[in-house]
C-alpha cells in the first residue's frame, strides 16, 4: 500500500475529483451501476445522489458521508457479506505484512483458501494460512522467480479464483525539480515494483493457466494514479514522480490488461484501498480521524468487497473502496 503528500491535506490515499460533488448514500446495486464508464460531460451531477466519481477533498467526502449517514462508506459490514468467497483459492502478493496480511486473514476467516507470494515469510502468517501456502523468496521484480512461483502454485493445488496484487513500494523522501531531490533510481524501482510487478504475476497467472475459468484479477493501487487529481492534490506543489508515475503505469498496464484478457474470462480491477492506520501512517495519525481513517482490518474487508463485484461488465475500471464510486484517470 501507498501513500503520498498533498498541499492541503498532507496525507493522500483520498479518491476524488476536482469537479464533483461530495459522494452520498447509494445502495450496493447504484454504486455497482455506477461503475460503468461514463463520459467526462457526466461528471458534474445535477445532484448529489447522482454523483458517479468520489470528490477531490477527503475531509469534505468523510464529512459528508456522516451527515447523510451513508452506510456503505461508514460501515463495511452494512454491504460486506464474505461467503461470497468461502471455498475460493485466493492468491495475495506481499501478504506478509501490512494491509495484505489483513486481507489474507480476512479471507481465512472467511473460508477462503489463501496462498501468499511474498518476499519473506513467518511463523504467523504460515500459522494462519499453512506453511505450504506461504511462497517466500519470490520478487516481484524478478520475473523468472514469479513465473517459477506461479508453476508451483498451478502444480501444487487448484486453479485460482482471484489474485490480489498488493506488493508495493514508496519512496518516502518528497521529490522535487526546484530542490534538486529527484532520485531517478527510485522513480525506476517504483515503476518496477508498482507497475511491472502486478503485470508480471498476472501474466505469469495466465501464462501458466494456474486460472479459474472466470478468474478475477485485482490491482491494489493508489489515487496517486489519477493525473486529473493531481491538480487539486499536487496543486502548485507537484513533486512525488515516482510514486504518482509508478501507479499511473500501474492503471494503464490493469487498463491494457483488462482488454487483452477479457475474451478469456478474466476480469481486472484496480482498486484504491483508502486511508487505513497503520505503521507507514502513523506519521499522519493527527488527520487520521478529520480524513475517516479506518483500522486496516476494516481497509481489508473494503478491499475484498470490491474485489467480489469485479466482473467482465466492470473490467479495467479504477474504484475506490471506500465509497465505490470510480476514480477519474
Amino acid at each position: 500500500m501507498m501513500f503520498l503528500r498533498q498541499s492541503s491535506i498532507v496525507f493522500g490515499f483520498i479518491a476524488a475529483t476536482s469537479n464533483v460533488a461530495a459522494w452520498v448514500s447509494q445502495s450496493p446495486s447504484v454504486a455497482s451501476a455506477n461503475r460503468a464508464v461514463v463520459s467526462s460531460a457526466t461528471r458534474t451531477p445535477t445532484s448529489l445522489k447522482m454523483a458517479e466519481y468520489s470528490t477531490a477533498d477527503q475531509v469534505a467526502r468523510f464529512a459528508a458521508a456522516q451527515e447523510e449517514k451513508n452506510e456503505r462508506f461508514l460501515n463495511i459490514d452494512s454491504v460486506y457479506n464474505g461467503n461470497e468467497i468461502m471455498g475460493k483459492r485466493i492468491l495475495v502478493t506481499g501478504g506478509n505484512r501490512g494491509l495484505g496480511y489483513e486481507i489474507v486473514k480476512q479471507a481465512v476467516a472467511d473460508g477462503a483458501t489463501v496462498i501468499v507470494m511474498c518476499r519473506s515469510s513467518n511463523d504467523e502468517l504460515e500459522e494462519l494460512v499453512g506453511k505450504w501456502n506461504v511462497y517466500s523468496g519470490i520478487d516481484v521484480t524478478d520475473t523468472e522467480a514469479v513465473k517459477g512461483g506461479m508453476k508451483r502454485i498451478k502444480s501444487d493445488g487448484g486453479a485460482l479464483d482471484y489474485v490480489i496484487n498488493n506488493a508495493g513500494y514508496f519512496y518516502e523522501p518528497c521529490e522535487k525539480i526546484t530542490d534538486s531531490s529527484l532520485n531517478f533510481e527510485e522513480q525506476l524501482k517504483q515503476i518496477d515494483i508498482c507497475a511491472l510487478g502486478p503485470l508480471r504475476v498476472n501474466a505469469a497467472a495466465v501464462e501458466s493457466k494456474a486460472l479459474a475459468d472466470d478468474a478475477k484479477l485485482v490491482i491494489i493501487t493508489s489515487q496517486a494514479g489519477s493525473a486529473e487529481w493531481r491538480k487539486v492534490q499536487n496543486k502548485d506543489e507537484g513533486g512525488d514522480y515516482g510514486h504518482h508515475m509508478s501507479r499511473a503505469a500501474c492503471n494503464i498496464a490493469g487498463v491494457l490488461q483488462a482488454e487483452e484478457l477479457r475474451s478469456m474470462g478474466y476480469s481486472v480491477l484496480m482498486v484504491h484501498p483508502g486511508f487505513n492506520r497503520t505503521e507507514m501512517t502513523a506519521k499522519y495519525k493527527h488527520i487520521w480521524d478529520i480524513e475517516g481513517a479506518v483500522e486496516p482490518s476494516v481497509g481489508a474487508k473494503r478491499v475484498l468487497y470490491e474485489a467480489m463485484q469485479s466482473s467482465l461488465e466492470n473490467t479495467g475500471t479504477f474504484v475506490n473502496a471506500e465509497d465505490g464510486l470510480q476514480i477519474p484517470w
